[in-house]
């Protein structure tokens, strides 16, 4: 996990994630996460993720795609709390409260959609409103 923080980090990425290939990701929010996840979720299960920031929505999608472990420089309490007893290895260097948004103005839009969804499950229908919403603009 320590190379794949070192390639996150000097490369400036957003996510990388390794099985067997290692792929850097580049994009805001949750959205490399979301497209992998629906184009190429064979490739997720059982991976190894870094991630600048992990919020409740992108925990989710690591659960369903059934992960190995994620390290990640900021966690929000609500991923913490939906990644327990899921089996993935989570470790982080900072936990928050909650996400914020880009411009620090409030909360990340995902993080307030999915604070009190129960399940991955619950919070994937949050994320795909969400991306179609935005879509749709």
């Amino acid at each position: 996990m320590d190379d794949l923080m070192e390639l996150l980090h000097s490369g400036n990425h957003s996510l990388v994630v390794a099985n067997g290939d290692v792929c850097t990701f580049d994009g805001h929010g949750v959205s490399d996460l979301y497209s992998l996840f629906n184009e190429d979720s064979g490739f997720l299960k059982g991976a190894s993720v870094v991630d600048k920031i992990v919020g409740k929505a992108a925990a989710a999608l690591m659960i369903l795609a059934e992960i190995k472990e994620v390290h990640t420089d900021v966690i929000s309490q609500l991923a913490l709390d939906l990644f327990a007893g899921s089996g993935i290895s989570v470790s982080y260097v900072t936990v928050v409260p909650h996400i914020i948004n880009r411009t620090q103005t409030g909360w990340c839009p995902l993080e307030t959609r999915c604070q009190d969804c129960l399940t991955p499950q619950d919070c994937l229908c949050r994320i795909e409103e969400f991306i179609k919403l935005k879509s749709d603009k």
